[in-house]
């Protein structure tokens, strides 16, 4: 049997090479450990800012909430109002002036949820609002993008543990968006097909690196996942945005995100921390056909609960390297599902 060799694969999204070397997956580990967190159990928190009735550090007190709940971020990285790029007098110095708006997402009045904890009614009804809030988001003037996103857990930098996402919403296409736009358009360009489309028939194909699926959405490792456990979910029916599924697949992205987030609970016992977000169509007004709607999910956890993977060194200087297989990922996860 050939021994396993180290090889570079395309991510098709963005254009950009992943290293994977099998023949370091039982490399010893000596370096840093972070000792897990337990979950909590605790469903009101007068302490968390995100807890319904609790005054919030900006001074707002949040209402007595049931379900889902939006609020304008106390502390935004992004403000409103349209800005035009003023003269450019340094071509070395090069800035814009970029508005925007930061709103932050509160799933469930629990502290103590997350969403491998919640229902798939709760998840669905996080789905609604992620949707209802593109919809009024692109139609402002000064938004050009709209990103919705989680980052989950202190691993990932989650300031809070409430269950709770959060939605950028600005003026221009962000970097990672500019880059999976023009790739999705020049293949559309070439093939006729969005890019997405064909991809995911392809992998139903080869048939190994899927871990969950249902009617109307996919959740699988794609061949040139860059961290340990990256997943990316898929629809069956190419769409553009949140906004453009039926309430069956809304209802088929709860379930199959339930299914997703309890595996990786279940992969190292622990509540597994992540980073996860959606791509949508630009919101630019321009024909739209080629993007397909996807989100990503960045769980940075590698061997057990405590020893993660560090995109340092020759991540940061080259390019993202990897040990575990993304096919054998795919099969620990499957098996959990």
């Amino acid at each position: 049997m050939t021994a396993p060799r180290p090889e570079r694969r395309l991510n098709l999204l963005t254009g950009d090479w992943v290293l994977v070397s099998p023949q370091r997956v039982s490399r010893p580990w000596q370096g840093a450990a972070s000792a897990p967190k337990p979950a909590s159990d605790l469903i009101h928190d007068p302490s968390c800012y995100l807890c319904a009735g609790v005054t919030r550090a900006g001074g707002a007190v949040n209402p007595d909430y049931q379900g889902v709940y939006v609020f304008d971020n106390d502390y935004p990285a992004l403000l409103p109002g349209l800005t035009a790029p003023g003269p450019e007098t340094d071509p070395l110095l090069v800035s814009e002036p970029e508005a925007g708006v930061c709103r932050v997402i509160c799933y469930a009045p629990d502290h103590s949820l997350t969403m491998a904890g919640m229902s798939r009614a709760q998840i669905e009804a996080v789905i609604d609002t992620w949707t209802e809030q593109f919809v009024e988001l692109a139609g402002r003037p000064d938004v050009g993008a709209v990103t919705i996103f989680e980052n989950r857990g202190e691993m990932m930098g989650a300031s809070n543990p409430h269950p709770h996402g959060q939605i950028w919403a600005q003026q221009r296409l962000p970097n990672e968006q500019v880059a999976e736009d023009a790739r999705q358009r020049a293949w559309f360009v070439a093939n006729d097909v969005p890019l997405l489309a064909a991809y995911l028939e392809r992998e139903f194909e080869v048939g190994e690196r899927i871990v969950a699926q249902n009617d109307s959405f996919v959740a699988l490792v794609p061949y040139w996942a860059a961290w340990p456990f990256e997943t990316l979910v898929l629809p069956r029916r190419s769409v553009t945005g949140l906004d453009e599924l039926s309430a069956r697949e809304r209802a088929g992205l709860a379930d199959v995100l339930s299914r997703l987030t309890r595996a990786y609970d279940r992969l190292f016992d622990t509540p597994f921390p992540y980073t996860m977000g959606f791509h949508q169509r630009p919101v630019d007004g321009r024909p739209e056909e080629h993007i397909t709607l996807h989100a990503h999910v960045y769980p940075p956890l590698l061997r057990s609960a405590s020893v993660r993977k560090f995109m340092v060194g020759y991540e940061m200087l080259a390019m993202p390297q990897r040990d575990l297989t993304p096919e054998e990922a795919a099969a620990r996860l499957r098996t959990l599902v």
